[in-house]
């Protein structure tokens, strides 16, 4: 399953948002967004339902993929794109439950969790922290352009770098292999959601993205 274009994940946070998350996915989208994952893992899953619900036709107008944090029969039962899972996660499991149209992602850390993915089950992994980030000031270490080098020379699906990723920065990690970026507090906390999506995808956009995200 390729990525979304752009392969930059918006992932919601309902603590940190300065807005409904309805608005801020329209404005997202609005500004060329095309992949938002649900995470609020702190609701009760008939919530989490709910709010997808709520979310999915925003994505759908949109042309915009809505993946979900959580367990794939979560995202299954939620009607959602796909899954992202916890590290450690079966995701063989997730991809026999969701089938091959889903999109399937896991979280990493190291490059010795990245020689060992199924490369079969799973579109792509996300690993950070990459930068500094307000919304997990303590998860660490940062990993930084030079971290994330061994990351993507040992993944064998494209690698998408989470954590404190801004439109100032996003080109360093691009320039390693990284894949595209997931934000999720700057966005959230945003005063124009719209105009802080559109200042990341254009710092993307000439960043000239690696080519692995397109393979599907």
């Amino acid at each position: 399953m390729a990525l979304p274009d752009p392969p930059l994940l918006l992932i919601t946070d309902r603590k940190q948002a300065r807005r409904p998350l309805g608005y801020v996915a329209v404005q997202a989208c609005m500004a060329g967004c095309r992949w938002i994952s649900i995470r609020e893992k702190e609701l009760p899953r008939s919530e989490q339902i709910a709010l997808a619900h709520a979310l999915r036709p925003i994505a759908q107008s949109a042309g915009a993929r809505l993946t979900l944090h959580g367990d794939a029969a979560l995202a299954r039962e939620a009607g959602v794109d796909g899954v992202h899972l916890a590290a450690g996660s079966d995701v063989g499991a997730a991809r026999q439950a969701l089938g091959a149209d889903a999109l399937v992602g896991l979280s990493i850390h190291s490059a010795t969790e990245a020689a060992g993915l199924d490369a079969t089950a799973l579109d792509y992994v996300v690993a950070g922290p990459a930068y500094a980030t307000a919304s997990k000031p303590h998860y660490g270490p940062l990993l930084g352009p030079q971290g994330l080098v061994a990351i993507v020379r040992a993944s064998p699906v494209p690698v998408i770098a989470v954590g404190g990723i801004a439109a100032d920065n996003i080109a360093a990690l691009i320039r390693v292999g990284v894949a595209g970026g997931a934000v999720m507090g700057g966005m959230m906390r945003a005063q124009d959601p719209a105009a802080e999506m559109t200042g990341l995808l254009a710092a993307l956009a000439a960043s000239d993205a690696s080519p692995r995200w397109r393979t599907s």
